[in-house]
């Protein structure tokens, strides 16, 4: 492959609403420039894009995919983008590094809740961005009701710069208003200058010696207007928006050429942002600045290990070179050096600033990673991705997998840094955490496929705890005779319950010496013991205050073993006279709706005992509730409010406090923690 120069360089993210044909679209760029020989096809799993198994399994972006789109005289890289919501962070990865945007529309359905999501994502990070209104053939495609539902959502800086010539079956082409010798059809000619008249408007609006020129009636010449909307999309004023059908190629050609005339190449973006040891500076796109580049993306290929993919914001970033982690303070050797287009990887020697590479086998390197030389350290802005909202508890399915366990854990998430792998302390159970039920399950795929490690999925246990309510005093007598020495130990305990939070406290008030000095320790032990096993359903006892105040020894028989066990005994008999309790775990939730569902949330929160604090209108159309709700009764929940918010609620989990749970839930939970047991026995 040629080498390009920065200014020839365009980088270019593909978001959209899940479905809308980001990666056909991506598919008919491809083969339009000739990159391709065939039209690939979703359906039967041959795109460049989606060549992971579980893509072609699913019909659908599970990861973004590096393409590589050489057009005129100048190279794209396009982004692909997964538009299903659980994947939200490689769209943030994805968007990190890309220099424009191009959003996707589904010509039947317009604006839809993943197209307002991924607008805003391109709003927070300033992105100029082009608007493709696809599946014009489709039934049911109305380009005037689609232009609708996008200038109500995005306001009149959408602009279209096509109007297409017919639509559903009868689609068959496209005038663009940019080219006066572009032809339309007789019947056309009204509905095609209204559209011109209205993008000379938008430009002139756009350009204050074009506002003028327009005020005074004078007309606006061809290299103007050209001029005029590359300043306005560039300054976030006008989204030009573009027509066509990817499964036929309408519309491809028309995009490449956009792409290369319209949105900004790197050098045009300008300097960035970093942090070097002397203070924050900032580095100008220029293969003669410092080297710099951040690392997005990481895979994890079983055969020639770990890919990372990087993007070079300054330098030149070259093969058999040793690099500099800044993150991580250690050195990195650079092998070979390779553009992508998919799963296709061709070597070059370097590649100039602004472009997109990969790189395999570093060891220090993360997503987020900042790769320098050593004489010129410093980082660029990283990756934040969202906290998970869906955690399931993950077993290997048999002995085999154990050992693999943990490190596909690690390898997964390095791959994917937008799940977590967690222990929780209470359970001791391994948590997955990820952005939905389907995140979470494709990880584990992913881990059968690539290394061989096979894991079970179950919804992660309740950290109950158990206390008491009451009060009681219990004897117990530990005494067995076998011949020869035998084993005696016996104590009186009392069981008194402390205020919540308080934890575990042990007292001794024996007098006389009925149980010796020597002995109470172990009977503390053994109390201590009794409390992690707890007495109701097996969950850790706690804000128990144990007092020992008398009991019984032998001179012979007695041991510290024997009044361990005498204890914990005498705990867990205790515990159960001393009308125990079940606590049960209580989040502090903030969720983040529509108003118009705010309403429907309420009642499902009162539906899962949870106690409304407060409701505040967030002054953008959307209301966050925040309530006190029980763990237990929120470990679906992310599914449940994608289902009743259409996808467009968020909230966010902190645990707050225990409570005692309701007496007539208390049967059902040791019911469910037995036959848990049970199953995993």
């Amino acid at each position: 492959m040629p080498r390009y120069s920065t200014d020839k360089l365009r980088n270019v993210v593909l978001i959209s609403h899940s479905g809308a044909g980001k990666t056909i679209l991506s598919e008919a760029m491809l083969h339009t420039a000739g990159a391709t020989t065939r039209l690939g096809s979703v359906e039967d799993g041959t795109t460049v894009s989606d060549f992971e198994p579980e893509e072609e399994r699913r019909q659908g972006s599970v990861q973004t995919a590096i393409l590589t789109c050489p057009w005129r005289d100048s190279k794209i890289n396009i982004l692909d983008t997964p538009g299903y919501a659980d994947f939200r962070g490689e769209v943030i990865s994805a968007v990190r590094v890309a220099d424009a945007a191009v959003i996707v529309v589904a010509c039947p359905y317009g604006v839809e809740v993943g197209t307002a999501q991924m607008w805003k994502m391109a709003d927070q990070r300033k992105l100029p961005r082009v608007i493709y209104i696809s599946k014009m053939d489709r039934e049911n495609a109305d380009f005037d009701r689609a232009l609708e539902s996008l200038t109500e959502r995005f306001g009149r800086g959408c602009v279209p710069v096509q109007v297409p010539i017919g639509s559903e079956s009868g689609f068959s082409g496209i005038v663009n208003l940019l080219d006066p010798k572009s032809e339309a059809p007789d019947e056309m000619a009204g509905q095609v200058e209204a559209a011109r008249e209205r993008l000379i408007e938008a430009v002139a609006e756009a350009d204050d010696d074009l506002a003028n020129k327009y005020l005074e009636g004078e007309e606006i010449t061809q290299a103007e207007m050209v001029a005029g909307l590359k300043q306005g999309i560039a300054a976030g004023l006008i989204t030009p928006v573009m027509v066509g059908s990817s499964t036929s190629e309408i519309g491809a050609r028309e995009m490449l050429d956009a792409i290369v005339d319209f949105l900004p190449s790197p050098a045009d973006v300008g300097p960035v942002p970093a942090t070097a040891a002397d203070g924050d500076t900032s580095l100008a796109p220029s293969n003669d600045g410092p080297l710099a580049a951040l690392v997005f993306k990481t895979a994890a290929d079983p055969f020639v290990g770990k890919l990372s993919y990087f993007r070079v914001y300054s330098g030149n970033f070259t093969s058999d070179s040793q690099l500099w982690d800044a993150n991580t303070d250690e050195a990195e050797r650079i092998g070979q050096v390779f553009v992508v287009n998919g799963k296709e990887q061709e070597a070059v020697s370097d590649l100039a600033t602004g472009d997109i590479g990969a790189t395999p086998k570093l060891n220090s390197v993360l997503t987020g990673h900042t790769l320098c030389t050593r004489e010129n350290q410093m980082t660029l802005e990283g990756l934040v991705f969202p906290p998970p909202v869906y955690q399931m508890a993950v077993f290997p399915k048999s002995q085999s997998d154990v050992d693999k366990m943990s490190t596909s854990l690690t390898r997964i998430v390095e791959e994917d840094p937008s799940l977590t792998v967690t222990r929780e302390p209470n359970t001791l159970e391994v948590l997955v955490g990820g952005l939905g039920d389907t995140h979470v399950e494709i990880a584990i795929e992913k881990m059968k496929r690539k290394f061989g490690s096979e894991m079970v999925l179950e919804l992660p246990k309740v950290p109950y705890k158990e206390t008491v309510s009451g009060t009681a005093k219990v004897e117990y007598r530990h005494k067995k005779q076998s011949g020869g020495h035998g084993q005696y130990g016996h104590v009186w305990l009392e069981i008194e319950p402390l205020e919540r939070g308080s934890g575990f406290k042990f007292e001794q008030k024996v007098v006389g010496g009925s149980v010796p000095r020597e002995y109470i320790p172990s009977v503390e032990k053994g109390v201590a013991k009794a409390m992690n096993d707890g007495a109701i359903a097996g969950y850790p006892i706690v804000d128990v205050k144990a007092t020992l105040f008398d009991g019984s020894f032998h001179t012979v028989d007695s041991s510290g073993i024997c009044f361990e066990i005498a204890g914990s005994a005498a705990l867990t008999r205790g515990v159960q006279l001393a009308n125990p309790v079940l606590l049960e775990p209580v989040m502090q939730a903030q969720i983040t709706v529509p108003d118009e569902f705010a309403g429907d949330i309420i009642g499902d929160l009162n539906a899962k005992r949870g106690r409304i604090q407060g409701m505040t209108p967030q002054g953008d159309g959307t209301t966050l509730v925040e309530a006190e709700v029980p763990q237990g009764e929120l470990l679906r929940y992310a599914t449940d409010l994608r289902s009743m918010t259409q996808g467009q609620g968020t909230f966010t989990l902190q645990f707050d406090h225990y409570e005692q749970m309701p007496a007539h839930l208390v049967d059902k939970v040791i019911q469910d923690t037995k036959e848990r047991e049970l199953a995993r026995a």
